[in-house]
């Protein structure tokens, strides 16, 4: 599959998973991937500090107005990648303005009015933000929305928050917007949720749990699971280092060799144990999985990104 055609299999791509698994990582090289393929692309935060900005240079955070991370154009002929934070509190802003109730809208935000009414009604914070980006994808604002939702166990009742309003309101516009948020969320052609782990026991376990929740409780299509940090194969770790330094003409001074031997040996360690996890995530859970390398740096820039970009299109160009 091309990198185009997975990224218009749906219009909004949820991307989610457990804290620290480089699930906004993923996010921007999605976007980007997506932006190279000649699509616009809309991310979406909704915690504020997810640090997708950084990923594209930008020094300061996000905010409710869109701003541009990468523009489109250069020799690779991309498209704009935009950016946007959603809050509850400026969706409802923008809500009560929108209709008609401009005059009221901001005594109701100063006076602390939303967390009175999400105490009362829990999930209306989370249905005020997917309300918006049901708006978003309706107006078709771009090719591709692409969310950064809250870590796993956040994700999961911020997701199903749709379906708990409407057991707790039966008319208004809050079913209304409810209604409407689940069908974008059941829509596999408007929506679909894909997931992030890394190659290791306890994210696996964590993914596997997410995806069964999600598909049960909410009804969303997944996509493909990213499996993110993958030490790439290196040949010869199995290669005596003093023979391999003679052959090359290289000296080793006392001690390099032991250390070449440990290093070599918690790679090969490092990579049976991540191939084991990918295995047994294979087993659990069934669905395609898409690879991303192991980035061997602290900073993650515009560079690394384009290049994780690259590798995950290189990896859409294996499924089916």
């Amino acid at each position: 599959m091309d990198p185009a055609g997975f990224c218009t299999q749906s219009r909004v791509l949820i991307v989610a998973g457990k804290g620290g698994v480089g699930k906004t990582t993923v996010t921007a090289a999605l976007a980007r991937m997506a932006a190279l393929s000649g699509l616009t692309t809309l991310i979406i935060e909704v915690e504020g500090k997810s640090g997708i900005g950084s990923a594209f240079g930008r020094r300061e955070p996000l905010t409710y107005e869109e701003v541009v991370l990468a523009p489109g154009g250069g020799p690779d002929g991309a498209a704009d990648v935009r950016a946007r934070t959603l809050t509850p509190d400026d969706a409802l802003l923008e809500y009560l303005e929108d209709h008609g109730m401009r005059r009221i809208s901001r005594r109701l935000l100063s006076s602390g009015a939303i967390d009175v009414v999400s105490t009362a009604v829990p999930g209306i914070k989370d249905i005020l933000v997917l309300g918006k980006v049901k708006q978003l994808e309706r107006s078709a604002t771009a090719d591709l929305i692409v969310l950064d939702a809250p870590a796993a166990g956040h994700a999961v009742t911020f997701l199903t928050s749709a379906a708990g309003l409407l057991d707790a309101v039966r008319m208004g516009p809050i079913r209304t917007q409810a209604e409407d948020v689940i069908d974008l969320l059941s829509d596999p052609a408007r929506c679909q949720v894909l997931l992030v782990t890394l190659p290791e026991e306890t994210p696996v376990n964590e993914v596997v749990e997410t995806a069964f929740k999600l598909e049960d409780r909410v009804g969303v299509q997944l996509a493909p699971v990213v499996v993110n940090g993958l030490y790439p194969p290196v040949d010869g770790l199995d290669a005596d280092p003093v023979e391999a330094a003679a052959a090359a003409d290289v000296f080793l001074r006392p001690g390099e060799a032991e250390a070449l031997r440990d290093a070599a040996r918690f790679r090969m360690d490092r990579t049976e144990l991540q191939s084991e996890q990918v295995g047994r995530l294979a087993a659990a859970l069934p669905l395609p999985q898409l690879d991303l390398p192991f980035l061997f740096t602290t900073e993650l820039g515009l560079a690394e990104v384009d290049g994780l970009a690259r590798a995950l299109a290189d990896s859409v160009s294996t499924l089916p």
